[in-house]
């Protein structure tokens, strides 16, 4: 699958998980991936520390009826990404 923008990063528009190496885990549409961070935008956030559901439930909910987007644009340190991967791929198989 490509993109409309040829310089664009290869997940550009796409909704995509930002598998976070802590407790974060972040959804939204991939903007850019540049200068050492991804930029999301149209953002919710899950902390495995205050939220209701655990991480896995969140995203498979999630990846079947859409995220909550809490946040307009997030930046995120690559550093802190375990992965960053379509949320479709977080859907369970019926």
């Amino acid at each position: 699958m490509g993109t409309f923008h040829p310089h664009a990063h290869a997940l550009h528009g796409i909704t995509c998980v930002a598998l976070g190496r802590g407790a974060t885990t972040w959804v939204g549409r991939v903007d850019t991936v540049e200068d050492g961070r991804v930029i999301l935008l149209d953002v919710d956030v899950h902390d495995a520390a205050a939220a209701p559901l655990p991480r896995a439930d969140w995203l498979e909910k999630a990846a079947r009826v859409g995220h909550w987007p809490r946040h307009p644009r997030v930046a995120v340190a690559l550093d802190d990404v375990e992965s960053l991967r379509p949320l479709a791929e977080y859907a369970t198989k019926p």
